[in-house]
């Protein structure tokens, strides 16, 4: 049965009958959930939610009012065919968001588990979300960014197409971020500027003193050397060759758009 017998769907609610709606679900009052959406167990819409046809939302997600997931994208080349958002389990998203799906056929907007995404926001068409991120209030991601685990992105903070920000960096309010942002640091400034290490994150996420000395290090030839990038991220390798170190060089070599340094 594509709607569990467990699930509690408000009379004002609007639920396709060719919805899939697990077991124990809440649909608030006047929330609509369109055709081919798939809802996970224990997963709470409420009043106002609109859940977009293509949808998939795993269990445990909680979504707050006037929030629309798996909008059409804001993209000019969209042609109304068949695309994706993919949310999992586990995460918070507050009032008044809206998650687009993918602009090209059959792609997808993926958001992992555990992340808690505050109000009146916006992430945009082929983004990557990982697990256990915070998005604070007002930030926007735009198209086929990518925001890796533990990230932090605070208020107002606006991210370029593209750009891809770290595991554990944290963004702070109302900077720009137009490059991408290796992993562990802090972020600020108009234009994102490295100011040092995430150690509230780092601590958050039980990195052990000896490993936050190796990023401290790895931050330092970075940052404070003097040394051309190529250059720096060989004496990287050769005198912090920890696992953080080694991750901080990979995903610096595969960037793109090239990294956030003077």
């Amino acid at each position: 049965m594509p709607i569990d017998p467990s699930a509690r769907i408000a009379p004002t609610a609007r639920v396709d009958p060719e919805a899939t709606i697990g077991a124990g679900v809440v649909v608030g009052e006047f929330a609509i959930v369109e055709r081919d959406v798939t809802i996970g167990a224990e997963t709470a819409l409420e009043p106002y939610v609109w859940v977009k046809r293509w949808t998939t939302l795993g269990e445990r997600n909680q979504i707050s009012a006037g929030t629309v997931l798996g909008t059409d994208p804001l993209d000019k080349n969209f042609t109304g065919e068949r695309s994706y958002l993919r949310i999992g389990a586990g995460n918070i998203i507050r009032e008044h968001y809206t998650i687009s799906r993918g602009t090209a056929p059959e792609s997808e907007t993926v958001v992992g588990d555990g992340n808690y995404i505050m109000t009146s926001g916006h992430i945009a068409h082929n983004c990557r979300v990982g697990n256990r991120t915070v998005i604070a209030s007002c930030a926007l991601v735009a198209g086929h960014a990518e925001i890796e685990d533990e990230a932090f992105i605070s208020g107002g903070v606006v991210i370029h197409q593209y750009s891809k920000i770290g595991r554990l960096a944290m963004v702070a309010g109302n900077t720009r971020v137009n490059t991408d942002l290796p992993p562990y640091f802090l972020y600020a400034g108009y234009n994102a500027e490295a100011r040092g290490l995430n150690l509230v994150g780092l601590k958050r996420a039980e990195f052990s003193a000896a490993e936050v000395q190796e990023i401290k290090n790895a931050y330092r030839i970075l940052y404070r050397s003097g040394l051309k990038l190529e250059e720096a991220l060989q004496k990287i390798e050769a005198e912090a060759p920890g696992e953080h170190a080694r991750r901080l060089a990979e995903f610096i070599r595969s960037s793109k758009r090239g990294i956030c340094r003077p």
